[in-house]
């Protein structure tokens, strides 16, 4: 917001220059982003959302007032009878989206604006353009109500209709572009058509030129949500949308048309040719809110001087009613910001000073309460895969449809967004893989070879709704440089180990299976499954990522780059949950046993693995395969898997019978599940 010192001195005394100014509001937790000493001198300040009531320049110099301690000097505009008793019918429709609107015919004479108003009006960044125009301009920057004229002999039927657009319906807005509206959309219609996107722009078909003679001026309150949507979906900004859809006061419309007439008077623009109308269905009760001089104390750490708070409240446009330790404030209209106790207290704490607020910790009446398990298992996940060497990568939810089709569903199109930023975040992302892909090969153009990045986040699938997911991506070397080892490219079963490896965290066990899935290479993707009970679910999915979707998101071609991706409400409803334990180191020795069998060459170690668990005694405590061989002395269709067991006992030392029993029975189960021989 461009502040014109001397338009600000005109409504409050000010005892310091430009730069004194700016540095003693800047205090009071107003940003400067630039300034122009040169007369009339600017101040270009960064308002924050919640501050619409200081998009102006008497809410600045409210501000200003406290600081200075001195009165506001601003007066009621001098409003001209009218002339005559012409009126526009108003028909409120919604007032669900416009709680008052306020309207007022004008005789005027439209021709260029004195050089005080245009000069201000271009000091504060605003083009000027007719003295009608300009007036409204002028009177949203002093007092931040926007307004609208229209030509009355360009309405319809003279009418004046606040009403959602019809489907379909379209609107050439002043900027001269012809817009589709919808349903969503609040308009200002005559009998026949919309004539302006309420609280956003009008409409060129009423718009204000030299021919005009009679006016129809507009004040009105829009519904700040309704106004965003419509800026939303049209694409379009403007000095009146920025201020409604952060909320409007309601008690401004009618103030805005008195002093725009006034206006008119004082430069012979014009005159009221009739009454005001005003439209106000609705009213609603004061806002009140109590505060206590010990809950100030309490939330500043600071006590504050009874005093001190209606000296601060009151010039800031407070109504405060009580005594020295309570008082009951009513709110105006403008600080729609302000609706409890504690927005009270930062009022006060502004103004009273935060750099007097002595540094020390809040005092605690509870204590605070324990993080959710979730956040406390994910804290633990992301421990594990960077105890792997991996980083964290964060990356939009929001992305393109041609990178996130891949990882849909077979048939499956991706959540597309209402109003995106544009076609590059268009939708939501069906998985956390596409973002740590684009990641990958970021880095990759930049001569960074050796890439591990995890991520853990939401994704979005197609007819289930949002999820938590925990991602993997992983290109380049296996492991880091050392001369005692030869350069390896990561593979498969790098990658399988580092999920085995962070699973086992969790005390949790998978199963990897052949899989197919659009974006994975044939051959070399699986699905993980655990077990519980006799449930059997889908635990993520992992592999070598296609290479033509790796090439399409900017890999270099030839390279290979492994990704996985687990869905963490599985992952954390297979955790039993059990507290970490120590245990003592073993007293008795282990025995280790070999065995290698013939098995069928589809046969997934896995399953291998499984029968062994379930059909040996508790005393096996490891099961490794060190081997695979396929060639002369095996059967075609078949392979010899070499196996190393570890057996120990809790409470006294095996004996080779016991060893010996237990591998029988391994064995057996091997020989009666898959037909398995051994060699």
């Amino acid at each position: 917001m461009r502040i014109v010192h001397e338009w600000l001195s005109e409504l409050v005394e000010i005892p310091g220059d430009i730069a004194t100014v700016a540095a003693e509001l800047g205090l009071r937790g107003f940003e400067v982003a630039a300034i122009e000493t040169e007369p009339p001198g600017v101040i270009d300040f960064e308002i924050t959302a919640n501050r619409p009531d200081c998009l102006n320049h008497l809410g600045m110099a409210r501000e200003a007032s406290v600081i200075w301690n001195t009165p506001l000097k601003v007066t009621p505009p001098a409003v001209p009878l009218p002339t005559g008793d012409v009126t526009v019918e108003v028909d409120l429709r919604d007032a669900d989206l416009c709680p008052r609107y306020c309207a007022q015919v004008f005789d005027v004479k439209v021709a260029p604006s004195p050089a005080w108003l245009s000069d201000r009006l271009q000091a504060a960044g605003v083009r000027p353009v007719n003295n009608i125009v300009d007036v409204t301009n002028y009177v949203m920057l002093e007092m931040g109500q926007p307004m609208h004229a229209f030509d009355l002999a360009r309405l319809d039927g003279g009418r004046l209709v606040i009403r959602r657009a019809l489907t379909g319906e379209t609107l050439q807005t002043l900027d001269g572009v012809e817009r589709r509206l919808d349903a969503e959309m609040l308009v200002i219609a005559d009998a026949s058509r919309a004539t302006a996107v309420a609280g956003v722009m009008g409409g060129r078909d009423s718009e204000i030129d030299a021919s005009t003679t009679r006016i129809v001026l507009e004040s009105a309150c829009f519904h700040p949500p309704a106004v965003r949507r419509g800026s939303k979906r049209l694409g379009l900004k403007t000095e009146a949308s920025t201020r409604f859809e952060r909320g409007a006061d309601i008690d401004a419309p009618p103030a805005g048309i008195a002093h725009a007439g006034a206006l008119f008077a004082q430069m012979s623009a014009g005159l009221p040719a009739g009454p005001l109308v005003d439209c106000y269905p609705s009213r609603p009760g004061e806002r009140q809110v109590r505060l206590r001089l010990e809950r100030i104390a309490r939330l500043l750490g600071q006590a504050v001087p009874p005093g001190d708070v209606p000296r601060i409240l009151r010039p800031l446009g407070f109504g405060v009613d009580g005594g020295d330790e309570e008082w009951q404030v009513t709110v105006p209209g403008f600080r729609v910001d302000v609706t409890r106790e504690a927005d009270l207290i930062e009022e006060v704490g502004r103004h009273f000073g935060f750099d007097r607020i002595p540094a020390a910790f809040p005092p605690l009446a509870s204590p605070q309460p324990p993080p959710a398990a979730v956040l406390t298992r994910e804290r633990l996940l992301r421990q594990a895969l960077i105890a792997s060497g991996f980083s964290e990568a964060m990356t939009f939810a929001f992305i393109e449809a041609a990178a996130a089709r891949p990882f849909c569903p077979p048939g499956a199109e991706p959540a597309l967004l209402a109003n995106p930023l544009s076609e590059k975040y268009a939708v939501l992302r069906p998985s956390l893989l596409p973002g740590l892909v684009d990641a990958c090969a970021h880095n990759r153009r930049r001569a960074q070879r050796d890439i591990r990045l995890f991520e853990i986040g939401s994704r979005f699938l197609p007819g289930t709704g949002e999820g938590r997911a925990a991602a993997l991506a992983w290109c380049g070397a296996a492991s880091g440089p050392h001369w005692s080892l030869e350069d390896r490219a990561v593979d498969f079963f790098d990658i399988k180990g580092v999920l085995e490896r962070t699973c086992a965290t969790f005390g949790i066990e998978f199963d990897t299976r052949p899989a197919e899935r659009a974006y994975l290479a044939a051959g070399r993707a699986a699905t993980l499954h655990v077990r519980s009970g006799s449930a059997d679910t889908v635990l993520g999915v992992l592999g070598q990522l296609l290479p033509a979707v790796a090439e399409e998101r900017g890999f270099p071609a030839g390279e290979e780059i492994y990704v996985a991706e687990l869905d963490l409400s599985v992952l954390f409803d297979a955790d039993a949950g059990e507290d970490l334990r120590a245990e003592p180191l073993p007293r008795y020795p282990s025995v280790v046993r070999d065995v290698s069998i013939l098995v069928p060459e589809v046969l997934p170690a896995a399953a291998v693995r499984g029968t062994i668990r379930s059909s040996a005694p508790s005393t096996l405590i490891s099961i490794v395969e060190f081997d695979r061989y396929t060639g002369k002395g095996v059967p075609e269709g078949q392979i010899s898997l070499s196996v190393r067991l570890t057996f120990r006992g809790a409470d006294r030392t095996l004996t080779d019978e016991d060893v010996q029993t237990a591998m029988d029975g391994i064995l057996s189960a091997l020989r009666e599940t898959h037909g398995a021989v051994q060699r």
